[in-house]
């Protein structure tokens, strides 16, 4: 995206702070910044059989539990936010979801979701498609055309993963990872947003959703592309801490990159030591989390510069690059490149940077950054376990000719 997954334990030196193989994630090196992989994977040739395997044991048809709640189908407050989010029910989401329960009775087919996501199959899917594409072109207005592509996005995916998915984790019932997953408190000078993609929303190998598994969802929130009711959270949570408390860790191409010592090293000991003593977590230091593929991240990060912009006047979003190394979910998942990383190892990233400054290095975030990647080691041998039982590669594609050294 055969294997043998071996787990060496804890006397294996930890991943993001103690190895000898580190890549840039974008224009800055830190040596001090370690990387090695505590899930050791064998690659094993892949034979046609499991290519064949491979599409042949996809997830089996079910069909969408929408009478299953008192409003019909609707989603309530407990079920939506039972799936990490901390907003109110997105009204454009309910809508979609009722305009699909009236094409389900008028056209007496129900509604049948197939492999992963919220894909609709049979008959009810060619109906569907031509109906939400004219709905689509009737909206004149650019941005709600915007929030019909999210709202729909993201009630398909709820649909077809009710009584499927564990909420918490995200994975199929049979493969449920919460009880391995081992919560942590995250200091509270620092809080993440996890600015996702509707495409990634309730995706099984996401890795920002082990962020809020972790510190809870008030120390990482979740924030949804396009739903105007995450990100009026987001945003006013900004206006109120300052630009200056407001990052975001992407590789933005048309400013000179910061690191974390460069952005924070300058702050003297008092500002931080004032930032940890505050009890209201509005003036903590704010990390974006850009949550989606490489493909989709710069027409999100495009949205943050517009917000910005209409919030400071200025479209320049403060951002920092990371001396990340390949992320253990290279070796299941594709990435464009291994400088890429994943979102999970980004934030791990951040706070093992920030532990190097003396200024943070008594609030614990090297153990912090130790609780994510423990967590993200359980999501890649749950997904792995997976896909071994279901006779499917694991091999990822090879797509780089680079060496890492």
């Amino acid at each position: 995206m055969g294997k043998e997954v071996k787990n060496p334990g804890k006397t294996q030196q930890k991943t993001m702070l103690n190895s000898n193989r580190v890549l840039t994630f974008t224009l800055e090196f830190s040596p001090s910044l370690k990387f090695s992989a505590k899930t050791h994977i064998e690659f094993r040739p892949r034979s046609l059989h499991s290519s064949i395997m491979n599409s042949a044991s996809r997830s089996s048809p079910r069909e969408a539990q929408v009478n299953d709640t008192a409003c019909g189908g609707s989603v309530t407050l407990e079920e939506w936010q039972g799936w990490g989010c901390v907003s109110p029910v997105p009204a454009m989401v309910n809508e979609v979801i009722h305009d699909l329960k009236l094409l389900e009775n008028n056209i007496d087919a129900h509604m049948v979701f197939g492999g992963n996501g919220g894909k609709f199959q049979g008959d009810f899917k060619i109906q569907e498609d031509k109906k939400h594409r004219a709905k689509y072109q009737s909206l004149g207005d650019s941005d709600k055309k915007f929030q019909f592509f999210s709202a729909r996005q993201i009630a398909c995916r709820l649909l077809g993963s009710r009584g499927y998915l564990c909420q918490k984790c995200w994975l199929p019932m049979e493969d449920c990872m919460c009880s391995k997953v081992r919560p942590c408190s995250l200091w509270r000078g620092v809080k993440f947003w996890l600015y996702m993609h509707p495409k990634d929303f309730l995706r099984q190998n996401n890795t920002g959703k082990l962020l809020w598994q972790v510190f809870g969802v008030q120390a990482a929130t979740l924030c949804l592309y396009g739903i105007s009711e995450d990100e009026e959270i987001m945003w006013n949570a900004f206006k109120d801490a300052g630009k200056g408390k407001v990052w975001c860790l992407y590789p933005n191409q048309n400013i000179v990159p910061k690191t974390v010592q460069d952005a924070f090293s300058c702050q003297s000991s008092v500002d931080l030591e004032c930032t940890h003593s505050l009890t209201n977590r509005d003036r903590a230091l704010n990390f974006v989390l850009i949550d989606g593929t490489w493909s989709n991240s710069a027409a999100m990060f495009r949205r943050l510069k517009e917000q910005a912009k209409f919030l400071w006047g200025e479209e320049d979003l403060p951002c920092i690059s990371l001396a990340a190394g390949a992320s253990l979910m290279h070796k299941l998942r594709p990435q464009p490149s291994w400088d890429r990383t994943c979102t999970a190892a980004a934030a791990i990233g951040v706070l093992a940077e920030l532990q190097l400054l003396p200024e943070c290095s008594s609030y614990g975030l090297d153990k912090q950054a130790e609780a994510v990647e423990d967590a993200l080691v359980v999501l890649l041998e749950a997904l792995t376990a997976r896909r071994l039982r279901m006779g499917r590669s694991i091999t990822r594609k090879i797509r780089h000719s680079r060496d890492i050294c």
